[in-house]
């Protein structure tokens, strides 16, 4: 078996309404710069490039292609690309790895989520049949969620409150907050509703941005860095799109990738969740106990660049397994209605 690690981590600035092109080219660029020169490599040294984007969001046909702009047309690479968040493209690029056929992958992700309605974008993954003629938007559906696990006990509004809260704490402290100011949770909960019981505290702000990973196998990811961040484990698994033919109130495909990727000993845990509620549904449906830091980087809730946030939070747990902060961390990206889709990646010092 061909152990593969992740050697690199770099992330664009989040920004609301950034002025930049649909395609992500302005945004890849310093970002591919920024993960090659951390590692030594450079563009010929990558095997396997890999992308997540959405042309919907993008507003054009096969936008992907043209973000590989940002790669350059010469020499010659080896490409794919996955219409989902660019965790999945990691996914697939760890694959590829382990069949032997590439030592090193760069994967990325962007979005450019003012570009367009990105709630009206995200109703194009609903049901065909019965939900999306509908349109219902990406944030009612997100409150839907979060009244039905109040309702059945398994939080409060105080309590994502208070995610929110030490949310916005760790994404200040690492210079990644997008909502200034400091507030108590007396003062969230005095705020009024977005989509009753959400707040504006308690969903991610709309948000442009890129991230990129780079993958190495064996001997290469040893000599690339001191410390990699060895993948233990990595499983994706994918619940009914139907909102009515699942318990919205746990994720048992969480927990189902959680088992499948040995999700166990987890000393920091990156949680995509860009709705406070579902941090705490995340967090009960891998088990994560007190000694589990959770999203000390600020999390999604903080920084939600469509079809990138999914791969940052496995590159923060990686950088925190290569910074020596945690011996054992875990990366979880979801995609689709309501936490329909959930993927989880494990990593460990060794």
């Amino acid at each position: 078996m061909i152990d593969v690690a992740v050697v690199g981590f770099a992330e664009a600035p989040c920004q609301r309404h950034a002025i930049s092109t649909t395609n992500g080219v302005e945004m890849l660029v310093p970002v591919f710069q920024e993960v090659l020169a951390a590692t030594g490599l450079s563009k010929q040294d990558i095997g396997f490039w890999c992308s997540g984007s959405s042309d919907y969001l993008a507003g054009r046909a096969f936008s992907f292609v043209s973000a590989v702009d940002a790669i350059g047309a010469f020499p010659p690479i080896v490409e794919s690309h996955v219409e989902m968040d660019a965790a999945f493209a990691l996914y697939e690029a760890y694959a590829k790895l382990l069949t032997g056929e590439a030592e090193t992958a760069l994967v990325y992700g962007f979005g450019k989520s003012s570009a367009g309605h990105l709630r009206r974008v995200l109703a194009l993954q609903l049901d065909p049949y019965v939900l999306a003629p509908l349109w219902p938007d990406s944030v009612s559906i997100a409150a839907l969620q979060a009244r039905l696990g109040i309702e059945a006990g398994l939080f409060s509004e105080r309590a994502m409150a208070e995610v929110a809260v030490r949310s916005r704490a760790d994404a200040r402290s690492n210079d990644r907050a997008q909502v200034s100011g400091e507030s108590t949770v007396d003062d969230l909960l005095d705020a009024d509703y977005v989509a009753d019981p959400l707040r504006a505290h308690d969903c991610a702000p709309v948000g442009d941005g890129a991230a990129a990973v780079i993958l190495a196998a064996g001997d290469t990811a040893r000599r690339l860095s001191p410390r990699p961040a060895w993948i233990d484990g990595f499983a994706h698994r994918v619940e009914s799109p139907g909102l009515g033919q699942r318990d919205l109130t746990t994720s048992a495909s969480t927990a189902a990738a959680g088992v499948a990727a040995g999700a166990s000993g987890i000393d920091v845990a990156e949680l995509h969740a860009p709705f406070t509620h579902q941090e705490l549904l995340l967090t009960r449906a891998l088990g994560l106990g007190y000694g589990t830091r959770i999203n000390p980087s600020g999390g999604a809730l903080c920084a939600n660049p469509m079809f990138a946030a999914g791969l940052s939070r496995i590159g923060h747990a990686a950088t925190a397994v290569t910074t020596g902060r945690a011996d054992r961390a875990l990366g979880h990206a979801t995609s689709g209605p309501a936490l329909q889709q959930n993927l989880v990646c494990v990593l460990e010092a060794r």
